[in-house]
């Protein structure tokens, strides 16, 4: 007899394996993950990033089930197109084609519930509340961004597989539980140097869908640096035409056209997260001097630059058109964009004297609040007298971040030695920087925005941002490898309590998102300070 007849049970092994191979990342999935997260809902429910603030496990189950449907309380678009976007979240996956229906009442027939309610202002603006029974699942909160970000909790505590673009045979069980949530700090942020390398309007929806996969509200956009001009001013051309022709390394570069940058505000809106634009100044300018001569104090255009030093380079504070320049910017940009906020950089400029720097701030920060906007500058516009509706960004310098606090400033952590995500992860990592030291998974969890810094009380923090600084970062594959695993943990020192948090119970929790993470196709670094399910 030959080998085959006498042990069929191995060519059925070999088949049944090389079917799983062939159906891909999202059929593919070890005993152990399917352990986890397809056949333990209570171990799902335990694994939320961000932790939620309170989570009341109940002993039954709720089944997603073809026929089922998408409730909510009003006919608002808001609402509705907060129903339809986790239905376009569902479908996929379970092939159901869920409907999104408005009424009034909660309905018991296995379905799901979003309403808008005004009963519990504690809530806030990101706020819910979320009750799981064995019948229904209703979600509910004090204003729509509080529905958006429940609705992750819900894609959470679903098996992995529900992230899939195919039908996926399995059972969609969750948990029972009630659970209220609310973040810690209004400002949970993450930074994308697009001036350094240039991205596509894809990539930067693609980091704003993984950023608000974890509950993060604030996109700052670096678009302006020595490297490249990245955003069309329609009265001043050149700066995108010349000034972003080019990148780090001497590559193509880009820029947005100001249809292309409203198409990524008007994406972000829609996930409840706050584009804040950077024009960096008045160092980190040579794309600007390069495009225009007059900008420079000799009237001589230098040359495009596409190495990576920084101090270099100057906008010249004591001419009429550098003023000119600027306020046309401001202006053109401001009406571009809806939030609140405009970054106007003021780091590392190394030329000019301290009164000039001072009166230069001060100036630029009537710019921005004639057109509606707060500026927003890293920490070393502390040298300047500024008005308590700006915004300092500690990055470096603990001590300027103490004179921002003193002056009224709320200030947004971001210490390079643990929130830079351009840093290597450790020695034996291709992509990054070192300056600022290696930052693995624990070190980028492992701190807090309040006891960061000495005589900065949690009244002065508005929140977190965590920066990418892209100078050895060229593709979306490499933007997730620096990305993930950290932003989860930034996250979730925006989002969640001090108190009851842990590495070893973080690291956990973060585990047990790499088959989600595979089922998102994202190209994470898998750290060996976390055991991966």
């Amino acid at each position: 007899m030959s080998s085959g007849n006498n042990y069929p049970w191995v060519q059925r092994l070999i088949i049944v394996l090389s079917c799983l191979i062939l159906s891909g990342i999202c059929n593919l999935q070890t005993l152990h993950a399917a352990s986890i997260n397809n056949l333990n809902p209570k171990l799902r429910l335990l694994s939320l990033i961000p932790k939620p603030t309170s989570v009341k496990p109940t002993p039954s189950v709720f089944k997603l089930t073809k026929g089922m449907k998408i409730y909510v309380n009003n006919n608002s678009d808001d609402i509705t197109a907060i129903g339809e976007f986790l239905a376009a979240k569902l479908n996929p996956a379970t092939g159901y084609e869920i409907p999104v229906q408005t009424t009034s009442n909660p309905p018991l027939n296995g379905s799901i519930y979003l309403a808008i309610v005004n009963e519990d202002p504690s809530l806030g603006e990101e706020g819910y509340d979320l009750s799981i029974n064995k019948n229904n699942i209703i979600l509910t909160a004090f204003r729509p961004a509080g529905l958006f970000r429940g609705i992750q909790t819900i894609r959470q505590l679903l098996p992995p597989r529900i992230e899939c673009a195919t039908v996926q045979r399995i059972s969609w069980d969750i948990q029972t539980a009630t659970i209220k949530d609310y973040p810690r700090f209004e400002w949970r942020g993450a930074m994308l140097d697009v001036a350094r390398h240039f991205f596509k309007v894809s990539d930067v929806k693609r980091f704003i869908e993984l950023m608000s996969y974890y509950k993060m509200n604030r996109l700052h956009l670096h678009l302006s640096d020595d490297q490249g001009w990245r955003i069309m001013i329609n009265s001043w051309p050149n700066l995108a035409i010349h000034g972003g022709s080019t990148a780090v390394g001497g590559g193509s570069g880009g820029y947005y056209t100001q249809a292309e940058y409203t198409e990524i505000v008007a994406y972000a809106q829609a996930h409840y997260i706050t584009v804040i634009p950077e024009i960096d100044m008045p160092g980190h300018t040579n794309a600007a001097l390069s495009s225009y001569p007059e900008l420079n104090a000799n009237g001589v255009a230098p040359p495009l630059y596409t190495g990576i030093k920084v101090g270099f380079s100057s906008l010249t504070l004591d001419k009429a058109i550098t003023y000119d320049f600027i306020n046309d910017v401001i202006k053109e940009i401001a009406a571009l964009t809806p939030g609140p906020y405009i970054h106007i950089g003021g780091d590392e400029v190394f030329s000019p004297s301290h009164s000039d720097y001072a009166s230069f701030i001060t100036r630029v920060q009537n710019i921005v609040q004639s057109y509606g906007k707060r500026m927003i500058g890293w920490e070393e516009i502390a040298r300047s007298p500024l008005s308590s509706s700006s915004i300092a960004q500690h990055w470096n310098n603990a001590e300027l971040a103490r004179t921002a606090v003193k002056q009224g400033v709320k200030v947004i952590m971001s210490p390079a030695p643990k929130a830079y995500m351009d840093m290597m992860y450790n020695y034996s990592t291709r992509l990054g920087q070192t300056w600022a030291g290696f930052i693995d998974v624990k070190d980028a969890y492992g701190w807090d925005p309040v006891t960061r810094l000495s005589g900065i009380a949690e009244s002065d923090v508005l929140g977190v941002e965590a920066p990418l600084w892209t100078e050895t970062i060229q593709t979306i594959d490499d933007i997730e490898h620096m990305v993930f695993p950290r932003l989860p943990g930034y996250a979730e020192i925006g989002w969640s309590l001090k108190d009851g948090k842990s590495w070893d119970e973080y690291a956990v929790r973060l585990g047990a998102h790499g088959p989600r993470w595979k089922a998102l196709d994202i190209n994470y670094y898998p750290s060996p300070q976390v055991r991966w399910k």
